[in-house]
Formats: structure tokens, sequence, C-alpha cells
């Protein structure tokens, strides 16, 4: 009787997330924001509102710094967050124990000093796009193209083709549809300007930051190039050695938010299942937000794809308050 099954939980760490929070505070001497995604997370506009939350609680402040956890997501998100932080802080200080790429990138490039440690890694911010007209894969989802892609597709069939006369996207059309072709060139000029936009926040020579800009958008042959703390030096932006108790500890917590990211999936049948999934958490000194996955998904095998049914996902709030731990829905969108 599926009625029976118990639907799984995702554990939730607030004590001991806010256990690390605190000794970080202690040994950093300012305070911290933690931002981190699983591997189905991603950087979205409601983070913004979230990150408001937990900045409204903490106040302005001179220095602040910043956990980056994260494989990418939406860039205007990332400009919007790091606007908004600054408008609480005048110094922000990005904290890099491991991955932080594509959309985190922009983030990191938009504070004052990047902290890396000995497993960060930033990566090219090239932008790529799933649209309405997209390719479909074998499952029937749409797949993300990249300017990047496109490009070396054109340039390929010019080198290896003797007619200088014909024209490669006439047959790239066939696969490809031109509008999809079109959006990502004008995401393309997007990633650049919004690149630009945040290094400017504390790089005041505009050949700097062009120069910046364009190297994380066309230099690197892979979107997952990983740049190490010596090579984003070199490309110009500040980047310094984490401390290694530091790094210890976010390795730490990072751990914790794995734990609580986990998959907690419950299978009924071979069609059917339900998912109860933390994907973005954020937090701060006594709160933590984070959005958790709550729905039930069916097999829809005529359309080879699976949709969902009792959508109940949520943001989450958990604080303490007056020395009591609080939860709740906190409703974004």
């Amino acid at each position: 009787m599926t009625d029976e099954i118990t639907i799984k939980q995702p554990p939730y760490l607030f004590n001991k997330t806010q256990k690390l929070i605190a000794e970080l505070e202690e040994r950093l001497g300012a305070p911290l924001l933690t931002y981190w995604n699983s591997r189905r997370g991603s950087v979205c506009d409601n983070d913004v509102v979230a990150f408001y939350e937990l900045l409204e609680r903490m106040g302005k402040t001179d220095r602040l710094y910043l956990f980056i956890k994260s494989a990418g997501g939406n860039g205007t998100a990332s400009l919007r967050i790091i606007n908004l932080i600054r408008r609480y802080c005048k110094n922000i200080v990005s904290l890099v124990p491991l991955e932080c790429a594509s959309a985190a990138t922009m983030m990191a490039i938009g504070t004052d000093e990047i902290q890396m440690g000995p497993m960060a890694f930033l990566s090219a911010v090239d932008t790529s796009l799933t649209h309405d007209l997209s390719p479909v894969d074998r499952d029937n989802d749409r797949v993300a193209v990249s300017l990047d892609e496109l490009n070396r597709v054109v340039n390929l069939w010019r080198k290896n083709t003797a007619d200088t006369t014909s024209n490669p996207y006439k047959s790239l059309f066939e696969y490809v549809h031109p509008l999809v072709i079109g959006a990502v060139d004008r995401a393309e000029s997007l990633s650049i300007m919004l690149c630009e936009e945040l290094l400017s926040y504390h790089i005041d020579d505009h050949q700097t930051v062009t120069r910046i800009a364009d190297t994380l958008n066309s230099k690197y042959p892979s979107h997952g190039y990983p740049i190490l703390a010596e090579e984003a030096s070199n490309i110009g932006l500040k980047t310094l050695p984490m401390d290694k108790d530091i790094n210890r500890i976010l390795l730490e917590l990072n751990g914790l938010y794995s734990e609580m990211g986990q998959k907690a999936i419950t299978d009924f049948s071979e069609i059917r299942s339900h998912s109860n999934e933390i994907l973005n958490i954020l937090e701060s000194r006594d709160a933590q937000v984070f959005y958790q996955n709550d729905k039930d998904w069916f097999y829809r095998s005529e359309e080879r794809r699976w949709i969902t049914m009792n959508d109940n996902s949520h943001w989450r709030l958990t604080e303490r308050v007056d020395g009591k731990v609080r939860k709740g829905i906190l409703h974004i969108g």
C-alpha cells in the first residue's frame, strides 16, 4: 500500500551549522553570510529576497564575509545579490573553499577580495541558454545551447570545407532554431555587461574591467574550465590564500549542508515518486533560509517525460529568537 509508505524528509541541522558560523565569525572578526547550492540548485532571482531577509536581520556593517559554493545559475541574479549586499556593507570578502562556477563566479568577482582554499576554483562565465525552441535530448527535455559551441561548429565547418561560398548556418538551422541562435548571442552580450558592472564596484580602471570581463567570457575552451587561484590572480582578480583553519571549518559546514541537501526521494512505483529535497541554503547568525522541493512525480510514458503534481515546494525560514528555534514558511515570489 503506497499510502503506508513514509515520505522521506531531509535532515535539518540548524543547531550544528549555527555553531560553526559562530566559530567562523569569531575567527574572522566580522559577520558571515553563507550561500550554498546542491547539485540541483542554482543561483536564482528568489535568492535576492532570501538574502534581503538575512541582511535586514544583520544590519549594516563595514566588512562582511560571503561563503559561496555553487555551480552557477542566473547571472542577472548574481548582479542583484551583490548590489543588495553592498547596500549593507562597505567591503565584501568572498570565501571560496570549493566550487564557485559560472554565475557564482560572477558573484565572487563583484566582491573586493576572493580568498580561495586548496580545492577552490572559479570558472568561465560564457553563457548557455535553454530556450523554448531549443533542441531536445533523449528524455525529451530542452537542452542548453551556448554561443561558444555554435561558433566552434561554424569555425570547424569553414576550416574543413573547401567551398568557401557555402553557408554553414543553412545546415545548422536544421538542428538549432535561428531564434535560439539570436537569443544566445544576446545572452553572451549580457554576460559581458554583467561582468563589467560587477567588476566596476571595486575596480576603477575601465580597461582592466573590460579585459577581465572579456577573458572570463571568451578565453577558456570550456564553460567548466577550472580557474584556480594563481590563474585568477593572473587575469587581474584580487585573490588570496584562505587561512587553513577557516578552510577546514568551511569544509565542515559544507558537509552539513551536503547532508541537508541529500536526495530524499520516496519511490512508490516505477512511474510515481515523491521528492523532498533542499536545493539552496542561505544562513547568517541566528537565521537560516532554504528552498525545499516537495512534490509528487509521475512518468508520462506517451511523452517520455516526468511531470509534477501536488507541488508544495517552499522557501523555509529557521530562526533563533530569545533562545528558542522557530520554523516557518518564507513566502517569496
